[in-house]
């Protein structure tokens, strides 16, 4: 457990909690300890998937401003890597994952929403890569995957103004998916991420590498990747039962164990 970051596991959910009042603005450390609690979701059997939640007030409203102010040329070229890496290792979780966005997520916040599968705000959320407002740019994936999700002429408008996006227009552009009243943001998370706790996990890891790696490169390339994730999962436990599932009991009944 970190002091800004821990990891709750129930009912095959692992929540990944950021917790540094009073905006859990991402600083040297809770980008860290992100990084190992990822890790950790990622290695546990018991986690078949993950939601990344800042509690009920407020998901991440950005890098720590005071810190990056201190900062040289040469100490940022040192943790820049770092702070991608942070926020890839959520990204590169072999798991569903959803963030669970309440108040602000804007800069690095919004990229660690954007590190995830799935997004769900509250009615009152505001979304944004403000960067360029302070001089700088998105420097945690910002820029690319963004542009990878609502496309470049879309995220060069958001990135460009550093606009604060509310919820209903975030979810008309696809910067969110699905919007909730505030009090609810958590519970749709687990609904959605509860769907996976008896599912089969290395048919759902195989799918998101497929879909990943295809949207970073061609067609042909890609389908390439997907014949052989396909093909792999034949020597997996999951499929002999859920081919058997379905032959005796139908389609959406089998109970997976993730081997």
């Amino acid at each position: 457990m970190g002091e800004f970051v821990t990891l709750e596991v129930e009912d095959g959910i692992g929540t990944i909690r950021l917790g540094r009042p009073p905006m859990n603005a991402i600083n040297r450390q809770l980008q860290a300890e992100l990084r190992e609690a990822a890790h950790e979701a990622g290695t546990r059997a018991d986690v078949r998937a993950v939601i990344v939640y800042g509690g009920p007030k407020v998901f991440a409203a950005g890098a720590d401003v005071k810190e990056f102010a201190e900062m040289s040329y040469t100490d940022i070229a040192d943790y820049a890597p770092e702070l991608s890496a942070s926020v890839t290792a959520v990204a590169r979780l072999p798991k569903p994952t959803v963030a669970a966005i309440t108040g602000y997520a804007l800069g690095g916040g919004y990229e660690l929403a954007l590190a995830c599968d799935r997004r769900i705000a509250g009615d009152n959320a505001k979304v944004g890569q403000p960067e360029v407002l302070l001089g700088l740019i998105p420097g945690a994936g910002g820029t690319q995957r963004l542009a990878r999700l609502i496309g470049p002429s879309r995220a060069k408008d958001i990135v460009y103004t550093g606009r604060f996006v509310d919820a209903a227009e975030a979810l008309a552009i696809g910067m969110v998916d699905e919007v909730v009243a505030p009090d609810d943001v958590y519970d749709a998370a687990r609904r959605w991420a509860g769907q996976f706790s008896h599912g089969a996990s290395r048919a759902l890891a195989a799918a998101k590498a497929a879909i990943d790696t295809g949207l970073d490169t061609d067609l042909t390339s890609g389908l390439a990747v997907e014949t052989n994730l396909f093909a792999a999962l034949f020597a997996t436990e999951d499929r002999t039962t859920g081919l058997r599932s379905f032959l005796e009991n139908g389609a959406g009944k089998a109970r997976f164990d993730g081997r």
